[in-house]
C-alpha cells in the first residue's frame, strides 16, 4: 500500500505543525506552559487546532464532506486523535500460502510511529521511528516480509477514514452504487506526486448513505521497490466485516479480500485478515517508538 510512506500523509502534517507548536507550548487563555512528562502526551490545544484544519478543508468539497460525515460516524477525529497510540493484532493470512504476517503493533496516529511485536516470538520487533525503520531479532527469519513496507500498512486498514486528515491528500466523488442491496457513496482518495514512497496508489471507498460508515475499500499496490518498472498490482477489493467500539472509536471487526473484477465486483477470496485486541494507550514513555538498543537500521 502506499506505505511507509503513508506516514507521509499525516507525519509530515504533523512535523508542519509541531515545528510550529512546541511541546512547551503556551496556553495563551491561561498563560500556562504546556510541560513535558515521561509519556505521550497530545495537548487539546494541537487536537483542536488539528481537528479544525482537517474539518475546514474536508467540508469545502463533496467528496470531503462524505469523508468528514464518515470520520464523524465512526466517533470523530477529535476522539480518534486524543484517545492516543492504538494497540492491536493484525494477523494478515493469505489463502493462496504467501507469507502470513501476524503481529501486535502499536502505532502513533498522531504522527505516525509503529512499533510491531511478532505474535510468536516476543523478542522478535520492528517498526518505523517517523524517520527510520528498523528491526530487532534474533532469528534472521523472523519476518520473513519486507518490514519497511510493513510497518504503516496495517493503519490504513484500521484507520480509514481518519488517516484521510493530512496534507496531499485529494478526493473525488465518485458515482454512487450498490453493494449487497445497500446504497454508497464512493470517494477515490489519491496523492500528491511527492507524498510518500508509492503517490500511485489510490483508494475506492464505500461509504454508507445511511449509517455514513465505511464497507469497502478497494486499492492498489504501487510501491516502487515491488514496481521497479512503475505499474502496480491488481486492484483489491477489500469488504469490511462488522464492527467494535473501543474508547468511542467505531472500527471494523475483521477484513476480507479479493480480487476485483468485472463492474469493480469481488472476485477470489485472497486474504483474511483478523483485527483483534484493540485498544487505545494513553500511557506510553516518550522513547517507545523509538529504537531499541541492537536494532538493525534498514536502508
Amino acid at each position: 500500500m502506499k506505505l511507509l510512506y503513508k506516514f507521509s500523509l499525516l507525519s509530515v502534517f504533523a512535523v508542519i505543525l509541531s515545528c510550529k507548536e512546541t511541546p512547551k507550548s503556551v496556553n495563551k487563555a491561561t498563560d500556562v506552559s504546556v510541560t513535558e512528562t515521561d509519556v505521550i502526551s497530545i495537548p487539546e490545544s494541537w487536537v483542536n487546532s488539528r481537528v479544525a484544519k482537517a474539518k475546514e478543508k474536508l467540508n469545502s468539497s463533496e467528496a470531503g464532506k462524505v469523508v468528514w460525515n464518515a470520520m464523524e460516524a465512526h466517533g470523530g477525529l477529535d476522539t480518534w486523535f486524543a484517545n492516543g497510540p492504538i494497540t492491536f493484532r493484525f494477523n494478515y493470512q493469505p489463502l493462496d500460502g504467501k507469507t502470513a504476517r501476524d503481529s501486535y503493533q502499536t502505532v502513533d496516529t498522531w504522527s505516525n510511529r509503529s512499533v510491531h511485536t511478532s505474535a510468536t516470538e516476543s523478542s522478535a520487533k520492528f517498526g518505523w521511528t517517523g524517520e527510520q525503520a528498523w528491526v530487532k531479532a534474533k532469528d534472521s527469519t523472523a519476518f520473513a516480509y519486507d518490514t519497511k513496507f510493513w510497518a504503516l500498512t496495517p493503519l490504513w486498514f484500521v484507520g480509514h477514514p481518519f488517516v484521510l486528515s493530512g496534507e496531499g491528500v485529494n478526493l473525488e466523488l465518485l458515482e454512487p452504487t450498490t453493494y449487497k442491496e445497500k446504497e454508497y457513496n464512493v470517494v477515490k482518495v489519491t496523492f500528491d506526486a511527492e507524498t510518500g514512497d508509492a503517490p500511485d496508489d489510490y483508494y475506492i471507498l464505500y461509504v454508507n448513505k445511511e449509517s455514513n460508515k465505511l464497507a469497502v475499500m478497494r486499492y492498489i499496490v504501487s510501491y516502487p521497490q515491488y514496481f521497479k518498472d512503475g505499474g502496480h498490482a491488481p486492484e483489491k477489493f477489500t469488504e469490511f466485516i462488522g464492527e467494535q467500539v473501543v474508547d468511542g472509536i467505531t472500527m471494523p471487526g475483521g477484513f476480507k479480500t479479493y480480487w476485483t473484477v468485472k463492474d469493480n465486483q469481488p472476485g477470489d477470496y485472497i486474504t483474511k485478515i483478523d483485527f483483534t485486541d484493540v485498544s487505545f494507550e494513553k500511557d506510553l514513555s516518550k522513547d517507545f517508538f523509538d529504537a531499541p538498543e541492537g536494532a538493525k537500521i534498514l536502508e
